[in-house]
């Protein structure tokens, strides 16, 4: 293929990738944004495979079936709850590839150095920012897997200080592998830093606030790929790694904005750590109201006006179809029911929104935080799904835990039912005030079952 041709499609790729990003910013398009997404992919695929020969060409195809099986199998059997994770691995993978790529064109270049200085550069930037993002992206996996070992944040003494260090050292052996490219040590060795400067940038990080860390990751792991673009001197690649560098930044100002957060402390590791934290007894102390799904039946019998507030809960306990049927079962009966969607709600960003999709749930009924929450005083019920932090009224109080985080004002609502399975705490790992307020119920049950049993006594009045 002649080089004209080749950049044509580079540009077509391009374009596509740019409409895919623009078809993901919602519901309604992200299956068509996410297709044409991958056309992007398979279109830059197909140009530059050919263009390699010999053992090259044949260990390139050996990785793209490997790859491609090895995604099939994943996609198809990775449950929606585990996307989060499944996400943390592509972009640890994504930043492992790109630091391989500079490690391989030092490699090749060892002995007779071909490389300017935009590739040097290149190089090392691959190197220190890919590792960062593989080493890191590990972590983040551990953690929203719940590891026994990584549940809890973990910061060393003198966190800062360290990480400042392993930073600055980062910098040195940088500038060693563009001054001195024939010794590899330097590249070596700033993998080695990277790699302990992306656990010691994670692992203080608290499982509430990791789809900010996530957004952040998948930033990183866009910038490594251009860097690597810049290396191989691939305009596809410089371009696909800037859009899913700047959209990464752009998603976690997002969500930093919806938890209160910095993006400096993010970038440091180092988030919601302060404030008070109260204890069961002091939280609830007996002001707890069961209830049970024939009471919750009758409260919703005259309703007029539902609000469903999803959380990582209904995730678990995939109960998205019985919501669905309830929505459904209501709606028939002539009320509204709308849905409230918290941006951090779940373990990734859009969470709930793709959950709800799933069950073809309109998307004119997924109202974000700040769209429903001036309208919540005249909801009739209203009821929380597995959802905890996001629906938490201390974070209005200036000594909380997560005091400052925008929250859904639920508790504005005339009557509120909290669907959960016990009283255990949410990330933040505090209790929630709104299961013990006077207009509040409890019903301990699991998500799906609960949703189903409210359903059956509906039906049945």
């Amino acid at each position: 293929m002649s080089e004209t041709m080749t950049n044509f499609a580079y540009l077509v790729g391009s374009v596509l990738f740019i409409l895919g990003i623009k078809g993901l910013t919602h519901p309604r398009t992200a299956v068509r944004g996410n297709l044409m997404s991958a056309v992007g992919m398979l279109i830059a695929i197909a140009v530059t495979v050919p263009e390699l020969t010999g053992n090259g060409l044949k260990i390139v195809i050996a990785g793209l079936i490997t790859g491609g099986v090895i995604g099939t199998i994943l996609a198809q059997r990775v449950a929606m709850t585990a996307m989060p994770q499944m996400v943390a691995i592509f972009n640890g993978l994504g930043g492992a590839a790109s630091a391989l790529v500079g490690a391989a064109t030092l490699l090749v270049n060892e002995h007779t150095p071909d490389m300017g200085l935009q590739e040097l550069i290149a190089t090392a930037a691959t190197g220190l920012i890919g590792t960062v993002t593989f080493t890191g992206s590990i972590i983040a996996f551990a953690k929203l897997q719940e590891y026994k070992a990584f549940r809890n944040p973990y910061a060393l003494p003198a966190q800062q200080a360290f990480n400042a260090i392993m930073l600055l050292a980062a910098v040195a052996l940088s500038v060693g592998v563009v001054v001195d490219p024939f010794n590899l040590n330097y590249y070596w060795a700033l993998c080695i830093v990277a790699a302990i400067l992306g656990v010691t940038l994670v692992n203080p990080i608290g499982g509430a606030d990791m789809p900010v860390v996530i957004a952040l990751l998948n930033s990183y792991s866009g910038i490594a790929a251009a860097a690597a673009g810049f290396i191989l001197n691939n305009t596809m690649l410089i371009v696909a790694g800037s859009l899913v560098g700047a959209s990464g930044i752009i998603l976690t100002q997002i969500m930093c904005k919806a938890m209160n957060r910095s993006l400096t402390n993010v970038l440091f590791g180092k988030m919601g750590d302060a404030g008070v934290k109260l204890s069961d007894d002091e939280v609830y102390g007996g002001k707890v109201k069961a209830t049970s799904a024939a009471e919750i039946a009758m409260f919703l019998e005259d309703a007029q006006r539902v609000v469903i507030v999803p959380g990582y809960g209904m995730a678990v306990a995939q109960a998205q179809h019985a919501v669905r049927d309830f929505y459904n079962l209501l709606t028939e009966r002539g009320c509204n029911v709308e849905f409230a969607i918290h941006p951090v709600a779940g373990r990734m960003p859009g969470h709930m929104n793709v959950l709800l999709a799933e069950v073809d749930i309109p998307y004119d009924k997924l109202l974000e935080m700040d769209t429903i929450n001036p309208t919540l005083e005249t909801v009739d019920v209203a009821i929380v799904l597995g959802a905890n932090d996001v629906v938490n009224p201390d974070a209005r109080k200036p000594d909380s835990a997560i005091a400052g985080m925008p929250i859904i004002d639920i508790d504005k609502c005339r009557t509120v039912i909290n669907i959960k399975r016990s009283l255990s705490p949410g990330f933040a790992g505090i209790p929630n005030p709104l299961f013990a307020l006077d207009n509040s119920l409890m019903f301990f049950a699991d998500g799906k079952k609960a949703m189903q049993e409210i359903v059956a006594e509906i039906k049945a009045l």
